[in-house]
Parts: C-alpha cells; sequence; structure tokens
C-alpha cells in the first residue's frame, strides 16, 4: 500500500475500525447485498500488482483497443500505461468486447501498466443530464453524510469484484473517475463528494487494492488538495491522485495542487483531452498522460551548454537515430542533456557518453534499452521538451 499524501502510513487497526464504521453505515441505508465486501477471488496466475511503480507516458481511450491495436502500440508508440473503464453504471463504453482476464493477463504479460476506472455516482449537482439520470451522489448532510459514504462503500465493493474477475492482482490501483462539476454552486454537493470518495478509498483499503481518484483539477482534485491540507481532515486520502489539467505539460505538475501533496511519486497527470495518434499504422482516439509512481528517481538536470536548447533539437522529422546518423545526433544529444542525461559536449559524434545517456533514459521510461534511439524514445523527449506540436513524428 502506497503511503497518503501526507507522507503517513494508515495502520491497519485504523483500516479495520473505518471499514466496519463504513460497513455500519452500509447496512443501515442500502440492502444488504450491496454492502457486504466482495468475497475473494484468485486473480490470474502471475498478473503483477499494477500499474506499481512506473514513470513515463501512458494513454486512455473509452473502450479497451484490440489486441492487435495493443501490439502495434507497444513495439510503435512511446506509451506503456493505459488506462482501462473497467466498471461504473455511468461509463459512456459498458459492453467493453475487448476487455478480458485473457486481454489484461495478455497486456501485462507483454508490459502494459494497466490503470483500472471505475466511473459510478457522480457529483449531486453535475451538469451533465446522463449523470443525472445514471445516478448521482446523495448530497443530505444527515449523520455526517451517511448516505454518501454508504455509496462509497457500495461503489467500492463493485470496483473491487469486477477488477478481481478482470485477474487483477490484490495491491493494484482502482481509479475512481469524479467527472468535473462547478465547486460554487452547493457546499452539500461538495461534501457530500468527498465524504464518499472518503469511503470509497476505505472499502478498497478493505478488499485489498489501493485507492486511486481521476478528477478535473478545478473541482475534484482541488477540493481534495484543500482537504489534506485542513486541520482535523475528517477524510480519508486517495493513495494516488490522476489529475485532468489540460496544459499540454508532460510531467506531473498542475496549479489545482500544491507541491508537496501526494509527492514525490503518487501522481498521474492527463496533460492533453481526446485526439488521434496513429502508431505502427493503428490509430485511436486518446487522452494523453504522465504517470509518476512508486518513488522512480529521475535525474536531475544538469547545467546546460549555452548553445544547447529545445530550438536546438527542433527537427522537420524524428527517424529512429544510430551512431551512422551524424545530422541527428548533435541534436539528441542536447535534448538528452536538457534532461539531465548527457553530460558531455554535444556534437556530430555518437560516443560512450552517448550510449550511456541513451540507454539510461531508455530504461528509465520501460523502453526498450538499446544502442539507437527510437521514433518512440524521440516522441517522449520531444512530448517533454514541447516539440511535439512543432514536428511531424515518423511512425
Amino acid at each position: 500500500m502506497l503511503p497518503h499524501a501526507t507522507g503517513r502510513r494508515i495502520s491497519r487497526a485504523a483500516l479495520a475500525y473505518a471499514a466496519t464504521l463504513a460497513l455500519c453505515v452500509a447496512l443501515l441505508t442500502l440492502p444488504s447485498a450491496a454492502a457486504a465486501p466482495v468475497a475473494p477471488t484468485r486473480p490470474a496466475a502471475g498478473n503483477p500488482v499494477t500499474p506499481g511503480a512506473f514513470t513515463g507516458l501512458g494513454f486512455d481511450q473509452c473502450n479497451a483497443p484490440t489486441q492487435s491495436a495493443m501490439d502495434a502500440w507497444i513495439k510503435k508508440s512511446p506509451y506503456r500505461a493505459v488506462g482501462i473503464y473497467q466498471s461504473g453504471q455511468s461509463r459512456a463504453c459498458k459492453a467493453q468486447p475487448n476487455l478480458t482476464p485473457t486481454w489484461v493477463a495478455t497486456q501485462l504479460a507483454k508490459g502494459w501498466k494497466l490503470l483500472p476506472i471505475h466511473l459510478g455516482v457522480q457529483a449531486s449537482c453535475t451538469g451533465r443530464t446522463r449523470y443525472l439520470q445514471e445516478g448521482v451522489i446523495k448530497s443530505s448532510s444527515t449523520n455526517n453524510y451517511a448516505a454518501a459514504r454508504a455509496q462509497g462503500v457500495n461503489e467500492a465493493n463493485i470496483a473491487a469484484a469486477a477488477s478481481r474477475a478482470l485477474g487483477l492482482a490484490p495491491g493494484s490501483t482502482i481509479f475512481y473517475d469524479l467527472e468535473a462539476w462547478n465547486t460554487s454552486h452547493s457546499t452539500n454537493c461538495n461534501a457530500s463528494a468527498l465524504a464518499m470518495l472518503s469511503s470509497f478509498t476505505e472499502q478498497l483499503h478493505v478488499n485489498g487494492f489501493t485507492s486511486g481518484v481521476y478528477s478535473s483539477g478545478a473541482s475534484g482534485i482541488k477540493l481534495l488538495d484543500n482537504a489534506r491540507v485542513t486541520p482535523g481532515n475528517p477524510y480519508t486520502m486517495p493513495d494516488i491522485l490522476w489529475i485532468a489539467d489540460w496544459n499540454g505539460q508532460a510531467n506531473v505538475s498542475s496549479k489545482y495542487v500544491r507541491s508537496d501533496g501526494w509527492m514525490p511519486s503518487a501522481r498521474v497527470h492527463q496533460y492533453r483531452g481526446g485526439h488521434n495518434e496513429t502508431w505502427g499504422g493503428v490509430t485511436i482516439n486518446i487522452d494523453n498522460n504522465y504517470l509518476q509512481l512508486g518513488g522512480v528517481a529521475l535525474p536531475t538536470a544538469k547545467p546546460v551548454a549555452a548553445n544547447c536548447t529545445n530550438q536546438t533539437v527542433m527537427r522537420a522529422r524524428y527517424p529512429m537515430t544510430r551512431p551512422r546518423n551524424k545530422r541527428m545526433i548533435r541534436a539528441l544529444e542536447c535534448g538528452l542533456k536538457l534532461r539531465g542525461y548527457f553530460n558531455g559536449t554535444p556534437n556530430r559524434h555518437w560516443g560512450p557518453a552517448t550510449t550511456k545517456a541513451v540507454k539510461s533514459y531508455q530504461a528509465a521510461y520501460n523502453h526498450r534499452v538499446q544502442k539507437r534511439f527510437t521514433r518512440a524514445d524521440w516522441w517522449i523527449l520531444r512530448t517533454q521538451l514541447g516539440l511535439v506540436a512543432n514536428a511531424r513524428s515518423s511512425r
């Protein structure tokens, strides 16, 4: 279990106590079948905890892609993590024909990190008609928002059951998707949302899973971070934060979260919304995400030569770069130097320092480690340097 944003770990006794209270509330306000913890089942043999420790790029898409699409993208794209809408009555894509235990086990075996998403009841003051029809969080403040907390228990049990059915290992993170709403609308709307998420996290822990929350930076994320720093905070915080803040920056920074919250390694940042990308001849409409999870330490940027800037790295195309590709080597070395991997003076010569920097960079982002810099390697480097919109990728 990852530590909370405050850096404190929850004791087993505290979790058990919180879970008992949550279950009692649920039994009083919901049918007993909905509130009971889900009976454990065996995950697919050998499936690792997901996403686990990972730093790099990911994407999410409404429907889990086909196996052929996933194979093409792991070979050609810079992405190694994918969000999957596994459960929840408010999902836009409920059928999920590709999402099976075999699909899950295959992706994990091939090296993908999976981010299971549960899209359940939404904020009571949501402006979206579909969510109002499919179910919202109960906003009554009676007994400290007991009804909303009971909903959180129920949603956690549903999400845990779905994860187990897919063969996801205990300890994996399940993300609650709480879509954007106007936080100036109602105090009860905001407080009931926090109460539901708090109970969801507590009950996920009872079920043996790690808790994550995905939400808009300006609504759910900001409210969670404000609650985190409030003296006497009554809410249990999620273990991992997934911030929807489309600022175009492939990092985990956001103006909606204080710098110490869920840091250094418990954040995912959705930095760009829906658009088409093509890799390996396969086009998928995706959102872009950058993940920094599990304490992966990245190099600190070192002093950069005055003649090494983002503009130095810019090219019309970014082909696979090998030691013989003289015209691309200086751009490559400059890019790696700007990211803190290359220590030498950038030039047109591929030396031992270049090889070391290339392999260190590839290893840090779970790409194949080799003496060449692929188009997928270039894509993540360009994304970090803010150059994706300025050049075409040869895919």
